[in-house]
C-alpha cells in the first residue's frame, strides 16, 4: 500500500479531521437554532455536540499529530501503510456507528467508538517501551484515560444516565488537555528555540523541569477535583494554581520574541487561550461571576483550536517538503479561530442569543475549511524532495 496518503499518519487523519469538522459544525449549528435535529435525537445537543468535537474531530487530528511526531522525537517506527489504513478505518467505523445510532443497538455503537485509542495504544506501547526516554511513556495514560472517558461516556448513555455520559466527556477534555500540556510544552519552546536561532536573536530559554512537572501535576489535580465535585474552593484553588504555575511555564519560553512568526507565534496564542481558560475555571469556582462552561470553551475553541490549526500547518508543510512558511491564507485561518473564541466566549458570559454562537461556530469552521482548500491537495499528493533535517 504505497500511496501517499498512507504514508505517514498525519495525511488521513488532518485530512479526515478537516472534512469532518464542518460536517459537524453545520449539524450542530442547525440543530441549535432549531432547524433540524441531530442523528441521535434522543440524546441532549450538548452531549452529542461535545462528544463529536471531543472523540470525533479531535481525536482524528490528536491521532494525526502524535504518530506522525513519535518516529521524529521518541525513535519509534512510522505507523504506515495497512497499519495505518486499519486506524484510519476504525476512526471511520467510529463515525458511521454514531451517525446511525438511532438504527442501531447502543452496545454495537460504544464497541465501534471506542476501538481507535486502544488500537493506537497497542500500535505503540512496545515501541514506546523500548525508546531512550521514558518520558513518552506517558502518552500512554493518556491513550488509556481517552478510551475510558469515551467508555464512560457510552456506559452512561446505555444506562440513561445523562450525569455518567457528561462525566465522561469532561474526562475525556481532560485527558486532552494533559496531552496538550506535555506535548505542546515540548514543541512550543523547542521550535520557539529554531525561531530565535534562525532570526538570529539566541537560543531558546532552557527547560524548567520543576515547572513543567508541577504544571501537568496541577492539571491532573484540578481533573481530579473537578471530576469527583469537589468543593468549589478546593476546585478553584486548583484552576488558580494552574492559572498561575502555568503562566510562569509559558512566559518562560518568551513567545515575544517570536512574534513576527506566525507558524510559532500562533503556539503560544494557543497558550495564552489555555491560561485564560484555567483564570476562567477559577472565577467560575470561587466567584460564579462567570458560567462554568466559559472556560471549557476558551479552551475548546480557543486554546485547542489555535494549537491544532498550527501544528497542522506545520506539519503539512514540513512534512510534505515544503518551506516552512505561512501561507495568507492560514494566517486568516487563525485570525477566524481566535475570532472564533472571543464570540464564542462572549455568548457563554453574556448569555447571547442563539445566532451568535451560530456566528462562532462559522468563524471555527471556516478556519479549518481554509486549510482544507490550501492542504487537502497536498495530503493526497507525493511529497517534495527536501533538503536539511532536524526536528523543525
Amino acid at each position: 500500500m504505497s500511496a501517499p496518503l498512507w504514508v505517514s499518519a498525519f495525511r488521513p487523519f488532518y485530512l479526515l479531521g478537516a472534512l469532518y469538522a464542518p460536517l459537524l459544525m453545520a449539524v450542530w449549528a442547525g440543530a441549535y437554532l432549531g432547524a433540524w435535529g441531530v442523528p441521535s435525537s434522543a440524546m441532549p445537543l450538548g452531549l452529542w455536540h461535545g462528544h463529536e468535537m471531543i472523540f470525533g474531530f479531535a481525536a482524528a487530528i490528536i491521532t494525526g499529530i502524535v504518530l506522525t511526531a513519535l518516529p521524529s522525537w521518541a525513535g519509534t517506527r512510522e505507523i504506515h501503510g495497512r497499519p495505518l489504513a486499519l486506524l484510519t478505518a476504525l476512526w471511520l467505523a467510529g463515525r458511521l456507528a454514531w451517525w446511525a445510532a438511532p438504527s442501531l443497538p447502543p452496545l454495537v455503537v460504544a464497541v465501534a467508538d471506542n476501538l481507535l485509542f486502544p488500537a493506537v495504544f497497542v500500535m505503540v506501547a512496545p515501541q514506546l517501551l523500548r525508546a531512550a526516554n521514558p518520558l513518552y511513556l506517558l502518552l500512554l495514560p493518556v491513550l488509556a484515560a481517552l478510551s475510558g472517558a469515551n467508555l464512560a461516556f457510552h456506559a452512561g448513555l446505555i444506562n440513561g444516565d445523562t450525569a455518567l455520559a457528561a462525566l465522561g466527556l469532561r474526562a475525556g477534555v481532560y485527558a486532552v488537555i494533559v496531552l496538550y500540556v506535555l506535548k505542546g510544552g515540548v514543541l512550543t519552546p523547542i521550535f520557539t528555540g529554531n525561531a530565535l536561532r534562525e532570526k538570529g536573536r539566541g537560543e531558546q530559554p532552557p527547560f524548567r523541569l520543576t515547572l513543567d512537572v508541577a504544571a501537568v501535576a496541577l492539571v491532573v489535580l484540578l481533573a481530579c477535583f473537578d471530576l469527583a465535585s469537589a468543593p468549589s474552593a478546593a476546585t478553584g484553588a486548583a484552576a488558580l494554581a494552574c492559572t498561575f504555575i502555568h503562566g510562569l511555564r509559558v512566559g518562560g519560553w518568551q513567545g515575544w520574541r517570536v512574534a513576527d512568526v506566525p507558524l510559532v507565534l500562533v503556539m503560544h496564542l494557543g497558550f495564552a487561550w489555555l491560561i485564560f481558560a484555567f483564570a476562567l475555571k477559577a472565577v467560575a469556582e470561587l466567584t460564579g461571576f462567570v458560567p462554568e462552561t466559559a472556560w471549557l470553551h476558551a479552551f475548546t475553541v480557543g486554546s485547542l483550536g489555535m494549537m491544532m490549526l498550527g501544528l497542522m500547518t506545520r506539519v503539512s508543510l514540513r512534512h510534505t517538503g515544503r518551506a516552512l512558511q505561512l501561507p495568507k491564507a492560514m494566517r486568516i485561518a487563525g485570525v477566524l479561530v481566535f475570532a472564533a473564541a472571543l464570540v464564542r466566549l462572549a455568548a457563554s458570559v453574556h448569555e447571547l442569543d442563539a445566532w451568535v454562537v451560530a456566528v462562532a461556530a462559522l468563524l471555527w469552521t471556516s478556519a479549518f475549511a481554509i486549510y482544507l482548500s490550501r492542504f487537502g491537495a497536498m495530503l493526497l499528493a507525493p511529497s517534495l524532495a527536501r533538503s536539511g533535517g532536524g526536528k523543525r
